[in-house]
């Protein structure tokens, strides 16, 4: 059986996909088997965990990180991930792993087959997704290392918004710096593409729309005639939104004002940009929306809300970039599991025409506008890990 391997990987995490690969008269088909996730790799404990295609956990279990350095623990990961499909899947034939990179820069706007060239441009953006970029080429070292004869594909969060107009791309400064590649290049662009495939599948695919990938992580794009004309999401990961620990859109003289009275450097603004802010920065009580649900706190409170007010404004910027909206999609683990989130969004922006159903809503139904509504709002889970699997298919057939 002829199986690919997805690997996503972030700072202390790693989730992997094996899907078997089926090839018909249609061309291949895809069928995910197994998930395999690695939580708090950096940390103690370290829980491995795999579920099947239902969700239904096969295997939960900590794994011995003590005596391994950080620095090789994203390889360990790896190699246990492949032991496990190697000795409870042993009729799994590995063809290919993809794996999702953040940053594509302005090189790579499709899924890429890696060798030494392409991996020695990746590493030169580091210095664009700092906190993302090390970690996922790191898991391509270990794959090429546990494996050095198999394909490696990347596909990156970046290369669905390469196309957008270069009014959206642009930053005033300097021409200097936008040519030195200082612009907008927006993320999540796998989770999009996957949505705006399944649109197509429903007959949808060529409508003005607004995706709102929510989570700890956010975002929000703009769709027309299934391409990307802007995005939330600029520079880095940190522009847009407010999300789990990141600030969002921030006025820059903000951190000309905490390097001067407060004496702040390049580290402290970035623990502070990204891990001390957004949700739990506004709250004091953390960056996990459920838990802010649950804590009956006025804080809890106004960070829900300022995350829904700052979702309606963005729908109004990106409606104007689309001049009209004729659907909205609720994606991302808030986007598609939390009624009150979506609710409070929805009510702000009646006056596009939303109106949407409180009863579809409850369900996570896929359509929860009613038929009065003049714009049409879906909920659709989205699959990063099916995309890559779909990219590399797709590239190595």
């Amino acid at each position: 059986m002829d199986t690919i391997l997805t690997v996503n990987g972030g700072s202390s995490s790693l989730k992997c996909g094996l899907y078997a690969v089926q090839d018909g008269q249609a061309g291949s088909q895809l069928h995910c088997l197994i998930h395999l996730k690695v939580e708090n790799l950096l940390g103690n404990p370290t829980l491995f965990k795999v579920r099947d295609e239902q969700n239904q956990v096969l295997d939960a279990h900590e794994l011995d990180c003590s005596g391994i350095p950080q620095e090789e623990r994203h390889q360990f990961a790896l190699q246990e991930v492949l032991q496990w499909v190697d000795t409870h899947l042993p009729e799994s034939h590995l063809i290919a792993t993809g794996h999702r990179v953040v940053h594509g820069g302005d090189l790579f706007s499709a899924p890429t087959l890696l060798d030494d060239a392409s991996l020695a441009q990746l590493q030169r953006f580091i210095p664009l997704a700092p906190l993302h970029q090390p970690y996922n080429l790191k898991l391509v070292e270990a794959c090429r290392a546990l494996a050095p004869a198999l394909p490696i594909v990347a596909c990156f969060d970046t290369m669905f918004h390469a196309a957008q107009p270069r009014l959206e791309r642009l930053y005033a400064l300097p021409r200097r710096l936008v040519d030195k590649g200082v612009h907008r290049y927006g993320f999540h662009g796998l989770s999009y593409e996957y949505i705006q495939r399944q649109l197509t599948l429903a007959g949808a695919g060529a409508l003005k729309t607004v995706a709102c990938h929510l989570g700890a992580g956010a975002s929000m794009c703009a769709i027309a005639n299934g391409q990307s004309i802007a995005s939330s999401m600029g520079f880095t990961a940190v522009e847009g939104l407010p999300m789990g620990s990141r600030t969002g859109n921030l006025d820059p003289g903000v951190l000309l004002y905490l390097m001067r009275e407060e004496n702040m450097d390049v580290d402290a603004l970035e623990k502070l940009l990204y891990k001390e802010s957004g949700w739990l920065g506004i709250s004091g009580i953390s960056s996990d929306m459920k838990t802010l649900h649950q804590a009956d706190d006025a804080r809890a409170e106004e960070a829900i809300d300022l995350f829904c007010y700052r979702i309606a404004l963005e729908m109004g910027r990106l409606t104007a970039a689309l001049e009209g909206v004729e659907q909205v999609v609720f994606s991302g683990g808030v986007g598609e599991n939390d009624t009150d989130v979506r609710a409070r969004v929805l009510q702000r922006c009646g006056w596009l025409g939303i109106r949407f159903d409180a009863e579809a809503n409850r369900r996570n139904a896929g359509i929860i506008s009613t038929p009065d509504s003049t714009v049409t709002v879906r909920v659709i889970p989205t699959n990063e890990e099916a995309m890559i699997a779909t990219h590399v298919t797709e590239l190595l057939h």
